[in-house]
């Protein structure tokens, strides 16, 4: 039977020894987190750094972290790539692992026409029986992909194969749109961070798929969204915003330093090492005003909510 694909599914980031290889105990330290914080599951993606894996540790990465979640929740696993044929080797060997979904973004060297797209999603849809995610990751990399494209690939393979992680500029009114013009068939995530979280719920999204830094904080305001409790849902967003707000100004080597910056304060990570080479490092005093951040959203998670015990 096919889970329900939906919730909170977070990206999670890959954790890197002294020596620059996977770091699999502080791994399975994150995945054990998430689960314990109450996620519905796990996925890799842009901020699990694939671009700067191998094809195997790549591969491999999918396949850990089916063992690693051992059941206790949706993997979804990311397959995007260069040319329709990686992509494919990827899904197949992410659906072998296990995984329940693959998540893909478009190829990003060169602007796709809409004829070659097609191609390579129908590709991939075609050859997995699990659910597709198509992500347009297009605000820090790649090109947008249109509401009528999406809305083609629902008509084409129902929205139990095909979901969406539209994360195009401006990310907001494309959830509207794509929410309207596929007559609210369309299971769309948001993502950015849970900077947009609290307005892309209002607009219909079936999930959010954030880094795990901010887990507990995003899950804390999930759930109050869930119950209408907007103002434990503000409380909690605030500092998250700040905090996201600084992991943008860098674009995705923003977010992969300040995120393993704080997985490391949460002793998480041993290390916040990333692969190189990377445009962007955390300054002390960037680094001083995530830290207060973060103070503010572990005491504001501390504090008493309703949303507790849900």
């Amino acid at each position: 039977m096919t889970k329900r694909i939906e919730g909170v599914l977070p990206i999670v980031h890959t954790p890197f020894d002294g020596q620059g290889e996977i770091d699999v105990d502080s791994l399975q330290r994150e995945v054990d987190w998430v689960f314990e914080v109450g996620a519905e599951g796990i996925c890799s993606a842009m901020v699990s750094e694939l671009l700067r894996l191998t094809t195997q540790e790549r591969n491999s990465l999918n396949r850990t972290l089916v063992q690693m979640a051992d059941g206790r929740g949706v993997v979804v696993g990311s397959v995007g790539a260069e040319s329709t044929k990686q992509a494919i080797e990827y899904a197949h060997a992410a659906e072998e692992a296990g995984c329940d979904a693959i998540m893909a973004i478009p190829p990003i060297s060169t602007a796709i026409p809409d004829a070659a797209l097609w191609e390579y999603f129908s590709a991939l849809a075609n050859s997995v029986t699990v659910p597709l995610i198509v992500q347009d990751a297009s605000s820090y990399v790649g090109a947008a992909i249109s509401t009528q494209f999406y809305v083609r690939l629902l008509d084409e393979f129902g929205p139990d194969k095909i979901l969406f992680k539209p994360e195009g500029a401006p990310i907001g009114p494309n959830i509207s749109d794509l929410r309207d013009a596929s007559n609210g068939r369309a299971r769309m995530f948001d993502g950015s961070g849970g900077v947009l979280l609290i307005d892309a719920f209002r607009r219909g999204i079936v999930g959010t798929m954030p880094g795990v830094d901010l887990l507990d904080g995003i899950i804390e305001m999930w759930r109050a969204l869930k119950l209408g409790n907007e103002q434990r849902a503000y409380e909690i967003y605030f500092p998250i915003c700040g905090i996201v707000a600084l992991q943008l100004q860098a674009g995705l080597d923003g977010f992969l330093a300040i995120e393993k910056h704080i997985l490391v304060r949460r002793g998480i990570f041993k290390s916040d090492s990333r692969r190189m080479p990377y445009s962007w490092s955390l300054d002390r005093e960037t680094e001083e005003e995530v830290d207060r951040l973060l103070d503010m959203l572990l005491d504001k998670l501390a504090s008493d909510s309703s949303t507790k015990d849900v």
